[in-house]
């Protein structure tokens, strides 16, 4: 058969696509070719920790190729476009790839720049950002000056990657401030585009409580339109104001640059639009997308493209051979939320079933919805899973791509 795949993007959803379509298939069945414009491959569940002092950064980057595989061709290149129509991927230099199959995995980009006066004179002075690397480090230094005043954790607008990482943000941090003993001298003030904590009424009314119990002010609908550095002030569209001494800005999200010149390929953000349960393009079949890339209405975070990456790789196989699609991925998503104190709260989801209390992955497993040790251990051991099951595309024991049903209470919000 000898088909070309191309996969564009070699972070977590395009390392765990290339692995598991290597194990699934030997090299004189396709040829695997992954693009990347740079080497380092960041864990980025990490960052989270690291303006707390509970990470140190070098250990959170490692080199992309060697995650991947034998056999699997890694070419080290900026993405310049995609010819759907002559199914060609232009790389800088005059480069080109053709294939057979194209797999976008080029994740979500932050854009900081897109906000009036985010990226002004208080932007990693007093407003940061912990999404990206150097932003988590300049933020841990700020903290640790940081001796009192108004902490605002703002999402400036949906999408972005990792939805609760923002509250997790908001958790720690109370938790931090105990530990260096000056919560009482901090006004803790979580900002949201959202009508409540969270997008989904049963866990909103949890997270939202937990917030409350942790004295954290909720403010909700709130669209970040401008950030006032001088006046240390974040100004929604609408035009109410957020007072800060020490800002900590999700900012606005798009899909990768080169997408939005490679005509047919994407939305009005940048992000490719694919079946939201074959991965499939709906006008050119030979192209899938996974991940944060992917224009679905799942939550952009690193379970997602681990349930999404084995319905994928099987649907290449399908397409590769002529077969109808599995439409199989059911928007299946888990997350653990770090709540501060060696506590965690888990939640399991898909697009037809919001969270719900009970357990995971059946009747015994670990608590939804509720705060326990256990859970916070599970985030902890996500690392090493990671690392070696996740992106080399292994199955994780007892955890499918399915969204399990059992454990799960139905209540109402």
């Amino acid at each position: 058969m000898d088909k070309r795949i191309v996969i564009l993007g070699s972070g977590t959803a395009g390392t765990l696509t290339a692995n598991r379509l290597r194990r699934l298939y030997g090299e004189s069945e396709c040829r695997i070719t992954v693009v990347d414009q740079n080497d380092d491959h960041v864990y980025q569940p990490g960052l989270l920790f690291v303006p707390f002092g509970l990470a140190q950064p070098h250990t959170l980057v490692r080199s992309r190729p060697r995650q991947l595989h034998d056999g699997i061709a890694y070419q080290r290149a900026e993405i310049d476009r995609v010819d759907l129509d002559a199914q060609k991927a232009h790389l800088g230099g005059g480069s080109s790839l053709d294939y057979d199959v194209l797999v976008v995995a080029t994740g979500a980009t932050l854009l900081p720049e897109e906000t009036e006066g985010l990226t002004g004179p208080d932007w990693e002075e007093k407003v940061f950002t912990f999404y990206d690397l150097p932003g988590a480090v300049g933020l841990h230094h700020a903290l640790e000056h940081f001796d009192g005043g108004r902490v605002v954790v703002n999402v400036a607008d949906l999408p972005i990657k990792c939805p609760v990482a923002p509250l997790e943000f908001a958790f720690l941090a109370d938790w931090y401030f105990q530990r260096t003993g000056i919560r009482d001298r901090v006004e803790l003030t979580y900002v949201t585009p959202l009508d409540g904590a969270f997008t989904k009424p049963v866990a909103s009314k949890a997270l939202s409580g937990l917030l409350e119990e942790k004295g954290i002010e909720l403010v909700t609908e709130f669209t970040l339109g401008e950030v006032d550095g001088p006046g240390g002030r974040l100004i929604s569209y609408d035009e109410r104001e957020v007072p800060y001494d020490l800002a900590v800005v999700v900012p606005l999200h798009g899909g990768a640059e080169y997408v939005g010149r490679s005509p047919g390929l994407g939305d009005e953000l940048g992000f490719v639009r694919v079946d939201q349960h074959t991965l499939q393009h709906p006008d050119h079949p030979g192209v899938f997308a996974i991940g944060d890339a992917a224009g679905l209405p799942a939550s952009k975070a690193g379970s997602v493209a681990h349930f999404e990456g084995e319905v994928l790789a099987h649907n290449i196989g399908r397409f590769l051979a002529g077969q109808p699609l599995d439409a199989s991925y059911d928007g299946h998503t888990n997350c653990f939320i770090e709540t501060g104190f060696h506590k965690a709260l888990l939640i399991d989801f898909n697009y037809d079933t919001e969270p719900l209390p009970g357990h995971f992955p059946a009747a015994v497993g670990l608590p939804l919805l509720k705060e326990s040790h256990a859970n916070h251990l599970g985030k902890l051991a996500f690392e090493w899973l990671y690392w070696h099951s996740l992106l080399p595309g292994r199955e994780l024991p007892g955890i499918g791509s399915a969204m399990p049903e059992g454990g799960k209470n139905h209540v109402h919000a």
